[in-house]
């Protein structure tokens, strides 16, 4: 029963009973009869201001706890004229002044907050309550499709971070945490990419390397040879087979020398000079260089070019050789009997081998300065063309989609 109801049933109440009194009373007489109405009469005038002061303001409050619960905080209440009930409703109309801004203020900083994330240059995963993915920024969608994060993300624990690299040439630091949401964890998950910083760091170091081992190649051949060279020349009591060890020390020299100027090339590439180039043309003029060569290693090309002109700014002496050192890896991994694939869009231009393919642990180094999976392997053949096609600015990627089919793929911009 309302508190409303129950203060009129105990006026009517007690105004009842006091009129059943005063008649059995004062029924003889009538003067005070009269007078004890009145007074009846008036307390129920009383009664009803009473109701008007106390049971109206707070049904005047009740109606704005029902606009709290609707987090409709833009209602306020008027003045009642009781002292008592105005304190009451300034404090309320105070409060909800307050939830009002307070609310503002929310909704400003998650709306920025969302635009902060939407375009945040750093990839940011957000992980519901099971650890599944339930939104993504742009950065990590598209990070996301050119890369397998979620198997490390899985791996990772709050508050612990990694360094990934994939293809040996992009490097990402990916870091996991978590925020607390209605008293439960939730992981969030940050991608940002290192590759710039990775490279500009390896680079400094492997141009300070070679231009020492140069340097003190170059400051020992030199005159090694003039002294061989000198011995040969002057000294005639030397047998034949002295003779034939001093020809072959000058040729390792020799060798030794080509092997360092390979290095030097590497440190000494200049930047692009890019003009308008048919792609086509650069591709055909590598594979004609290069048909005899796969001859030789009962290798076919398989050309699959479109018929209309497929125009790139580039270098086209660099482009060529990042095209001749891309092929002349695909054949040595072949080891004969194989075909190589050369197709190209307007976007993208695709060399496909059908070779022992790259295996899961030399993935990651292939691009790497020095690093080499053949005996004799110098290791710098796939870093000029890493640094070429960085160069120009394009993107690239060498992998193996499935066995007998390992795809080097160049994308332009």
């Amino acid at each position: 029963m309302k508190l409303r109801t129950k203060y009129i049933l105990f006026v009517s109440i007690l105004h009842v009973l006091a009129l059943v009194l005063t008649y059995y009373i004062f029924r003889e007489n009538k003067l005070l009869f009269i007078i004890s109405e009145a007074v009846i009469i008036a307390s129920l005038l009383v009664a009803w201001r009473l109701y008007n002061q106390l049971l109206q303001p707070l049904k005047t409050l009740m109606q704005g706890i029902e606009a709290m619960q609707d987090k409709d905080f833009s209602v306020k209440l008027r003045a009642t004229g009781s002292r008592e009930m105005d304190q009451l409703i300034a404090v309320y109309n105070r409060m909800m002044d307050e939830l009002r801004t307070e609310r503002t203020l929310q909704e400003q900083q998650h709306f920025f907050l969302e635009k902060l994330i939407q375009t945040s240059p750093t990839g940011i995963i957000i992980m519901d309550y099971d650890d599944n993915v339930l939104q993504v920024n742009p950065r990590a969608e598209q990070l996301m499709r050119q890369h397998r994060f979620l198997e490390h993300v899985q791996a990772l624990r709050s508050g612990e971070s990694e360094i990934l690299s994939f293809s040996g040439v992009h490097a990402y630091k990916v870091q996991k945490s978590h925020f607390i949401d209605r008293g439960f964890p939730r992981h969030f998950v940050m991608i940002e990419e290192l590759t710039e910083e990775i490279l500009k760091a390896e680079k400094k170091v492997y141009e300070k390397v070679i231009r020492m081992m140069a340097h003190e190649v170059n400051n020992t051949i030199g005159p090694v040879n003039s002294i061989i060279g000198s011995t040969l020349k002057s000294s005639t009591g030397l047998n034949a087979e002295h003779a034939a060890a001093l020809e072959v020390a000058i040729n390792r020299n020799h060798h030794l020398n080509v092997f360092m100027r390979n290095f030097a090339d590497l440190v000494k590439l200049p930047p692009p000079v890019k003009k308008p180039v048919q792609l086509q043309q650069v591709v055909h003029t590598v594979v004609q260089l290069m048909r005899m060569k796969a001859a030789e290693n009962a290798v076919e090309f398989k050309i699959a070019l479109p018929g209309d002109a497929l125009p790139v700014m580039a270098d086209i002496l660099q482009l060529e050789q990042a095209l001749i050192n891309i092929i002349r890896n695909s054949l040595e991994a072949m080891n004969g009997n194989g075909s190589i694939r050369i197709s190209a869009t307007h976007r993208e231009l695709v060399i496909a081998d059908t070779g022992h393919g790259i295996a899961r642990d030399a993935a990651e180094n292939i691009f790497s300065p020095f690093y080499s999976t053949k005996p004799n392997g110098q290791g710098i053949g796939l870093t000029l063309v890493r640094e070429i096609l960085l160069g120009h600015g394009w993107e690239f990627s060498l992998e193996t989609v499935a066995p007998g089919d390992t795809r080097f793929t160049i994308r332009f911009r």
